[in-house]
């Protein structure tokens, strides 16, 4: 089958894709997939062993840099989760929603069957107005309602109550959100979505929740065309490169080093301040440390028998030779040290990063969270000295790593999308 699948956002709106793509190509299908990077033009180059066809639009969404990490600081002050995610929409979607329409549009021209993230809604309205079967796929689970989990912030108070939180929920979001959604769909003769939940980020063909078992649960009634085929990944480099050779060394040197990233995050914040912030964590906690920073030889940085800098590293060949990861609480970064077996560290800076620091916390694999906001290098570095000591922290984290490593999301979804095809 010729299949079709478009994506935006950050690496980790992108990676889970490619090893889609990856998969399916292997799978026999023709698949081809469309990216669209908010901060990054690195994937232009990409290539993949598997072979399906790749086009960049609109990429990066936003090239300028000081502009960027503007947008990113009014998102993080932002601490109401409706209104993150208007700034998101607005600031990093809206310039390129009419391209990425005219992808989505060809997509469904050339394809029989069409994948989307669910945050981007251009795929699900070319694909209704081109009758075209859509799968949707979900990378956080916060907005799955049932009666089972409350919205995300809300207290459990059971299943009547939570209900009645989430359809006041589904009342808040249509009113807030699905107006952007709409005017696509009115500019180009497609009918008003019918729910933001059911109708733009779900789709009643699939549903794919790419996120590990482990973590997500199937709830009781969740309609069947929710399934959880756990995290999509690939043991490929995806725009990340190799483990250079002075990061190697490094890694063998000494004792495990902490790896500090704060992923998507650095590219909308100071990345001077970021990277000063983890550094003097690093230092107050006597620990050895691997920094993830894009752009850290312009800003005069050396590495040293201490602190070692990287540009970009493949998360799934690194995580495993560190003690701990120091993390924003991005759904992939998040999942990475999950499926490495190493306790996190979490500073997240949105309400969907609260979202999976809340859930590793629970699940006994990392330390309380510290939003952005209140994180100082003596905050981090206790954190960090405290994770080390818990013995209870790492052999929980190790005890998951195992049973997580032995997903196979890809082959999961491959799979249910086979089935979908056929049924």
């Amino acid at each position: 089958m010729k299949i079709g699948i478009q994506t935006w956002g950050s690496h980790g709106d992108i990676r889970p894709f490619v090893a889609l793509a990856g998969g399916l190509q292997a799978a026999g299908h023709e698949v081809t997939l469309v990216i669209t990077c908010v901060d990054s033009e690195r994937y232009g180059g990409l290539s993949t062993a598997s072979g399906f066809r790749l086009r960049v639009v609109s990429t990066p969404v936003v090239p300028d840099r000081l502009l960027l990490e503007s947008i990113g600081d009014t998102i993080v002050r932002e601490r109401n989760a409706i209104r993150q995610t208007r700034l998101a929409i607005e600031q990093l979607l809206l310039p390129a929603e009419s391209e990425m329409y005219r992808a989505s549009e060809q997509l469904c021209a050339e394809n029989e069957l069409v994948i989307g993230h669910y945050f981007l809604y251009t795929l699900g309205a070319a694909a209704e107005r081109y009758g075209r079967p859509y799968v949707s796929v979900v990378l956080a689970d916060g907005a799955v309602p049932s009666a089972f989990k409350p919205p995300s912030g809300v207290p459990n108070l059971g299943t009547f109550s939570n209900r009645v939180a989430w359809r006041l929920a589904r009342s808040v979001l249509n009113q807030a959100l699905k107006k952007y959604p709409d005017r696509l769909r009115a500019r180009h003769d497609v009918a008003p979505a019918r729910d933001m939940i059911d109708n733009v980020w779900a789709s009643d063909y699939l549903t794919l929740l790419a996120i590990s078992p482990a973590i997500c649960q199937r709830k009781p009634d969740w309609p069947n065309h929710y399934v959880v085929c756990g995290a999509l990944d690939t043991q490929e480099s995806v725009a990340e490169g190799c483990v250079p050779e002075q990061l190697q060394s490094f890694l063998s040197s000494g004792s495990p080093p902490i790896y500090m990233t704060f992923g998507s995050m650095m590219s909308g914040s100071n990345q001077g301040q970021t990277i000063a912030l983890l550094a003097g964590a690093a230092q107050k906690a006597s620990v050895r440390a691997v920094i993830q920073a894009p752009g850290w030889e312009q800003l005069g940085l050396e590495c040293s028998s201490q602190v070692h800098y990287v540009s970009s590293a493949p998360h799934f060949a690194v995580f495993p030779l560190c003690g701990a990861v120091v993390h924003h609480g991005g759904a992939g970064t998040s999942q990475a040290a999950l499926r490495a077996g190493i306790p996190s560290v979490i500073v997240p800076h949105t309400a969907e990063q609260e979202l999976w620091s809340r859930e590793l916390e629970k699940m006994g694999v990392a330390y309380k969270p510290i939003p952005r906001k209140r994180a100082t290098p003596a905050r981090i570095a206790s954190a960090i000295n405290q994770v080390a000591a818990s013995g209870r922290i790492c052999e929980n984290a190790r005890t998951l790593g195992a049973r997580v490593a032995e997903e196979k999301g890809v082959e999961t979804a491959v799979r249910v999308i086979g089935d979908r095809i056929a049924a």
